[in-house]
C-alpha cells in the first residue's frame, strides 16, 4: 500500500501526509546583509548609513552601528532614544514614521537612533536586548529605561515623559 500506513488498532488504512516544515526565514549571516526594506534616504541621513549626521538631535533619526554607538550614544550630550530594529520586523517599520516624528518634535533635547540588530548585533548582545523592536533610553551613557514592542506616539511619549 504505497502512501498509506496500517493503523494497528482498527487494521484500516489512514493516508500519510508529508511532513511539514517551516516556512523559511531570511537569512541573518554577516556575509548577506538584510534587505533595507521600508526605509528611505532621509532616515539614513545625507551622507547614508551608518553615518554621523544629525548627531546632534537635529531632528533626525540617525542611525548608528557598533562602531559609531560610542559616539552617538553613550558620548551624547542629550538623552539618546534607541531603536534596535531589523530588516525583516514589521513593529520595527510601524515604529519607523513614530519615531521620525519624535526626532523633530524634540530635537535639541533628544536622539533618536537606530541599530539594525543582524548588520551590528555587538551593542545588542551589550545590553541583552534579545526583541524587535526595544527602544532604550540613555542619559549620560547609561541605559535608564528598556521598552519592547510597537505602540502608539502618544504612549510612547507618555512612558518616555514618566522616565524624565
Amino acid at each position: 500500500m504505497t502512501g498509506q500506513r496500517e493503523t494497528p488498532a482498527h487494521g484500516t488504512a489512514a493516508p500519510t501526509r508529508p511532513p511539514r516544515t517551516p516556512p523559511s526565514l531570511p537569512s541573518s549571516h554577516p556575509s548577506q546583509p538584510s534587505p533595507r526594506v521600508g526605509r528611505s534616504p532621509a532616515e539614513d541621513g545625507p551622507a547614508g548609513p551608518g553615518s554621523a549626521s544629525g548627531a546632534g538631535g537635529d531632528g533626525e533619526v540617525v542611525r548608528a552601528s557598533d562602531a559609531t554607538f560610542r559616539d552617538l550614544v553613550l558620548n551624547a550630550d542629550v538623552p539618546v532614544l534607541v531603536k534596535f530594529t531589523a530588516a525583516w520586523c514589521g513593529p520595527c517599520r510601524a515604529l519607523t514614521p513614530v519615531l521620525a516624528e519624535i526626532a523633530r518634535e524634540r530635537a535639541g533635547e533628544l536622539r533618536v537612533v537606530e541599530l539594525d540588530v543582524d548588520h551590528d548585533p555587538g551593542t545588542q548582545s551589550a545590553y541583552g536586548v534579545l526583541s524587535t523592536p526595544t527602544l532604550m533610553l540613555f542619559r549620560g551613557g547609561e541605559p535608564v529605561h528598556s521598552l519592547v514592542g510597537a505602540r502608539p506616539k502618544r504612549r510612547l511619549l507618555q512612558e518616555l515623559d514618566a522616565v524624565r
